[in-house]
């Protein structure tokens, strides 16, 4: 079974939402982690737009990338560019993948303007981890 780890800034959005898809769509073929260079705590209106797809995380936690320094993964995916600066050195063989997607907790307008924009940044993850896990699973 492959290991994954997802990391983004603050394990609130992407990667939360990244690790629900990849657990998804990859099944008993791999073992899913996300984490955070820092935690911020899940954002709820990540848990809103993922429940809409008809995917429960609200009992994800966030984690800091430090915990999994012990797990030897076997693929690293950073999905914003301030995790891929930012992100610690891995002693292991992993294999490592980036994909900088938009922040929608940084979205701004009405409440419908906003939701619009994690719904739009939701697709785009679906899609990535969709395709990542035919390619590499």
């Amino acid at each position: 079974m492959k290991r994954i780890l997802v990391l983004c800034t603050g394990n609130s959005c992407r990667s939360q939402i990244a690790e629900a898809y990849l657990r998804h769509f990859a099944g008993n073929k791999a073992e899913v982690y996300s984490a955070g260079v820092e935690t911020h705590g899940v954002n709820p209106r990540a848990i809103a737009t993922m429940k809409e797809d008809g995917i429960d995380i609200s009992n994800h936690t966030s984690n800091n990338v430090d915990e999994y320094f012990q797990i030897d993964f076997d693929f690293v995916i950073t999905v914003c560019d301030n995790a891929k600066e930012r992100c610690p050195y891995f002693p292991t063989r992993a294999k490592k993948f980036h994909q900088n997607f938009p922040d929608p907790a940084r979205a701004s307008g009405t409440e419908e303007e906003i939701a619009e924009q994690f719904r739009h940044v939701r697709q785009m993850i679906k899609i990535y981890a969709q395709q990542f896990v035919t390619d590499n699973l």
